[in-house]
């Protein structure tokens, strides 16, 4: 098991669901991604994201002016 760091700091809607979506599809499943964000949509558009995908978000944390999630990629049967 792999984790990931995505620094999508800066970045606006749509990029970090984006980009979020992109480094889901090359983990392993059971690969932990673990995600920055500063834009505030992100805490809307991430979580319907892994809704989605059926991965999970296995923490969220807001850091001052960020948002934290740490994903955790679906297993292959889950997906």
């Amino acid at each position: 098991m792999a984790t990931t760091k995505l620094d999508l700091i800066g970045l606006n809607c749509p990029l970090p669901a984006l980009k979020t979506r992109k480094a889901l599809a090359r983990l392993m499943p059971g690969d932990l991604l673990q995600v920055h964000c500063t834009d505030p949509l992100a805490a809307i558009d991430i979580p319907h994201l892994i809704r989605e995908t059926g991965d999970r978000i296995a923490a969220t944390e807001h850091l001052e002016s960020r948002i934290v999630f740490l994903i955790e990629k679906a297993s292959a049967a889950g997906a």
